[in-house]
């Protein structure tokens, strides 16, 4: 029962979501699936790894999908989730922690940034009520 409440908590998230919290649930998930990924190759426990790298990035291209490419600063963020990829890539084909290490290091810094300025923005919003 308690299983069923939590997925139904986590469903009504997403869709109750701004697309500025979806893109956070994104990098907060990539970031989950990347953590797992490297306690799995820790582990020895390959085929669990690889399903976390998959769903990591799987998370990665929906982000790189979701960029509009109208705006300058989208180019730069596609170059990194081109990178964060092929690190994936690379820890799912070796299963090496390094190129997780590398890909979440950028991710974690993205995830904050983008964190730090929908705060900024709430801020300006609730100032000028």
């Amino acid at each position: 029962m308690t299983y069923n409440a939590l997925n139904q908590y986590k469903q009504n998230a997403v869709f109750t979501a701004t697309p500025e919290e979806l893109t956070l649930m994104l990098y907060d998930g990539g970031i989950k699936f990347m953590n797992i990924a490297k306690y799995n190759i820790e582990n020895k426990d390959l085929q669990r790894a690889h399903e976390a790298l998959i769903r990591a990035q799987d998370i990665i291209v929906e982000l790189n999908s979701s960029l509009n490419m109208e705006y300058e600063l989208s180019t730069n963020f596609r170059k990194l989730y081109e990178f964060i990829l092929d690190r994936l890539i690379d820890a799912n084909i070796q299963k090496e922690i390094k190129p997780i290490d590398e890909a979440l290091e950028i991710l974690m810094e993205m995830r904050d940034t983008w964190k730090e300025a929908m705060q900024q923005v709430k801020k300006k919003i609730y100032q000028n009520r």
